[in-house]
């Protein structure tokens, strides 16, 4: 048959990429490219193949192997291009004519058709093979994939490349002031070693209930290695939020395993609490997520976690339980947030 490209969704579970390559290769594949995408339903893995059986019958195996959602249309020699150095020139493209940004999106996720959409509210829509990528108020590239529904990763990245032909975003004066809805005021900075005894108190006039919910267990102290692990820019990006000389709660954005998917936690101060902090910090990570290449953020919490619960559920997230009846999983398109 030649070259075929092929999604599958899969359950993240030990030896499932084997079982799929597996099925390709016992139809006489042979895997050329593979990619990993996070998507609502679940992990998509994206395979190239030279494979001489028909896309149909490339189906029904993979299907076998344990692929849901299994998706094969044709391909050419052209797309076995290496993905980084394929964005790398298109980005060079587009910083030198930026005014072509539909073009060069539909050449990025492989569009059937990409046109500029002028005046309409930006929301996600019902057709997965539509994306709109937002990129000034009231104008978007709306793009267009017949054969293949596009994935958060891919939304993700498209969101990405437009920022490449934007003017670099003006930074106020001064460190990030936060706005309460009572009127209070705290400013937002980067968690560094600097706050490491501010921290530490922050963690003393909490309540137990209040690091039981961050912690999942009424940790007195934030022992140093899990600090440092905080700290470490290498593993994730934590905010503080400040008030009179004190840290008042801390916000943090881990990296997982799990491609295009980062994890957010909060320690808020008690009588901060119910005030709107958590959720302006919730705000600055999953942009900070945006901003990094992220897809998605998670975030697991206790079940009796309402106000928590509720936070997430404002902010657009869908929840969902865990094989712990007693733990919930929320999951955030950042794309949704960031673009509102």
């Amino acid at each position: 048959m030649g070259f075929l490209r092929i999604r599958t969704t899969v359950d993240e579970r030990p030896g499932r990429l084997a079982s799929l390559a597996a099925a390709l290769a016992s139809r006489g594949g042979n895997i050329l490219g593979l990619s990993v995408q996070s998507d609502t339903d679940g992990t998509v893995d994206e395979f190239v193949a030279d494979i001489p059986a028909s896309p149909e019958t490339v189906r029904e195996a993979l299907e076998a192997a344990g692929g849901r959602r299994v998706q094969v249309v044709a391909a050419t020699a052209h797309e076995l291009t290496d993905e980084p150095t394929r964005a790398l020139l298109l980005a060079s493209r587009l910083r030198a004519t930026p005014w072509r940004l539909p073009e060069f999106l539909a050449e990025l996720l492989r569009a059937d058709d990409a046109r500029w959409i002028y005046g309409e509210a930006v929301s996600d829509l019902p057709d997965p093979t539509l994306l709109v990528v937002p990129v000034a108020p009231r104008r978007a590239v709306r793009l267009r994939r017949a054969e293949l529904p596009f994935t958060l990763t891919e939304a993700a990245r498209a969101a990405s490349f437009v920022r490449l032909a934007q003017p670099p975003a003006e930074r106020a004066a001064g460190e990030p002031v936060v706005r309460l809805a009572d009127g209070e005021e705290v400013t937002v900075r980067p968690l560094t070693s600097i706050y490491r005894e501010a921290v530490r108190d922050l963690h003393d006039r909490c309540s137990p209930e209040a690091r039981r919910f961050r912690y999942f267990t009424s940790m007195p102290a934030l022992p140093e290695r899990m600090f440092e692990r905080l700290v470490d820019r290498g593993r994730g990006h934590s905010l503080v939020a400040g008030h009179d000389g004190q840290v008042v709660a801390m916000a943090n954005l881990m990296f997982t395993p799990d491609p295009g998917i980062a994890e957010m936690a909060f320690l808020v101060e008690d009588r901060w609490q119910g005030r709107g902090l958590g959720t302006a910090m919730a705000r600055m990570l999953v942009r900070e997520a945006r901003d990094l290449g992220y897809a998605e953020v998670k975030a697991t919490m206790l079940s009796d976690n309402v106000r928590m619960r509720r936070m997430l559920l404002t902010l657009g997230a869908t929840l969902g339980y865990t094989e712990d009846p007693g733990v919930v999983e929320a999951r955030l398109p950042v794309g949704a947030l960031a673009s509102a």
